[in-house]
């Protein structure tokens, strides 16, 4: 795909994901995500041509202005959308699937020090919420949700909604209908028994003063 094309999909990508976006001069000035990607384009061309100590000082630049660091290493798709941005970093042998949304202090994380494939791999459309933390070898299916401040260190299904710490599986969407059918979360039970036995030997004790 040429490079003007794949600009294209990342102007679509700002109006379809951010209805503050009112100009494309606004969105190539002022949008630091839409930058961001753009230098990453040429980083991570450069980096598969194997020129050294150039790919990094274009990342390192990108990140002094745009506060997002996506290693030139990294693969991102078309389409890729990271609203507001700051914090934000992509490892080295992540992979980022066409389509998706990062919003701001995302990591996509690796948990080797191994020279192998360590960071995430997210498929089609996903949505990373503020602040999650996706980590290691995983994989991340098509079209899932992951929930803002989530730790998500197991691999998740498509169409999966994931919250938590760490992130669990709560909701599948069916794409054939378009509804979440709400999946049983044994860790919210067992508060909710917990709780109700905490109010219920405070009301015996309660009766018994």
């Amino acid at each position: 795909m040429s490079y003007f094309r794949s600009l294209r999909n990342d102007i679509r990508a700002c109006y379809a994901h951010d209805p503050a976006a009112v100009s494309l001069l606004e969105i190539l000035l002022a949008y630091p995500g839409f930058q961001a990607r753009q230098w990453h384009r040429i980083a991570h061309t450069l980096h598969k041509w194997r020129i050294p100590l150039l790919p990094r000082l274009i990342s390192h630049w990108s990140r002094f202005w745009t506060g997002i660091e996506i290693h030139p290493g990294a693969t991102l798709g078309e389409g890729v959308f990271i609203d507001h941005g700051m914090g934000v970093v992509i490892g080295e042998t992540s992979i980022v699937g066409d389509n998706c949304v990062l919003y701001q202090g995302v990591s996509l994380g690796g948990t080797s020090l191994q020279r192998t494939k360590r960071h995430p791999t997210l498929g089609k459309s996903v949505v990373v919420g503020a602040g999650a933390q996706v980590i290691g070898n995983i994989t991340i299916g098509d079209n899932s949700k992951i929930g803002a401040g989530s730790v998500v260190i197991n691999s998740v299904p498509v169409n999966a909604t994931v919250v938590g710490v760490p992130g669990r599986v709560v909701a599948i969407r069916n794409p054939d209908t378009d509804t979440l059918e709400k999946l049983p979360d044994p860790v919210w039970e067992r508060l909710e028994c917990l709780d109700k036995r905490v109010s219920k030997l405070e009301g015996d004790r309660e009766q018994g003063e």
